[in-house]
């Protein structure tokens, strides 16, 4: 696995759609559903988005653009499967894309790759004093590196990509109550293990 916090990629996740925005959305899929040449709008709107999320994870470009195909080709293929919960379409996209990367690093895990803004965590070590923040930033960079996978997930969609909870535990597929519960716990993991290193 590499951490790389030099590169960042600009992350801005559209999930905030008015209700106009989601019901036309709607009538596309259905469209899709029923033709699948009506798809190409929502190949369109969410492409750049899902290639970020891919990217994001990995050091390889191309296989990150081969993804991101088998994302939407899945997509497409299994679109009668789709259902709406009032969420964008994206998140059912997300959600493919979160399975496909997992599935991915269990064979190549040297692909794995954890970018992150260290100022992004600040907050998680509230209790580490100002004069210890310097050595703190090369800690906490050890303890996400040994995060299990699942943790660094919703730790990297929270704090490095500003995902709201709900989108998160739809991603997930899991609920809002149980993204939070699960974040707190791996917090307060992390922050015992930063208390214990940087004695």
């Amino acid at each position: 696995m590499l951490l790389n916090a030099a590169y960042y990629m600009d992350f801005s996740p559209r999930y905030h759609h008015t209700a106009e925005m989601l019901q036309t959305e709607q009538q596309i899929i259905e469209a899709a559903k029923q033709n699948p040449e009506h798809f190409g709008p929502l190949y369109d709107k969410y492409y750049k988005q899902i290639f970020g999320y891919v990217y994001q994870r990995m050091e390889d470009k191309e296989t990150a653009f081969d993804l991101t195909a088998q994302v939407f080709l899945k997509a497409l293929t299994n679109i009668e499967k789709y259902e709406y919960k009032g969420v964008p379409f994206a998140s059912w996209l997300y959600r493919i894309a979160h399975s496909e990367v997992m599935q991915l690093f269990r064979t190549k895990k040297n692909l794995k790759t954890v970018n992150a803004d260290i100022s992004d965590l600040r907050n998680i070590c509230e209790e580490v004093e100002e004069e210890y923040m310097e050595q703190y930033k090369g800690i906490l960079m050890t303890v996400i590196k040994e995060l299990p996978e699942d943790d660094l997930q919703l730790v990297e969609m929270r704090f490095f990509e500003k995902r709201p909870f709900k989108e998160i535990a739809e991603i997930l597929n899991i609920t809002e109550t149980n993204a939070k519960v699960k974040l707190y716990r791996i917090l307060e993991r992390v922050k015992k293990t930063l208390t214990k290193k940087s004695k």
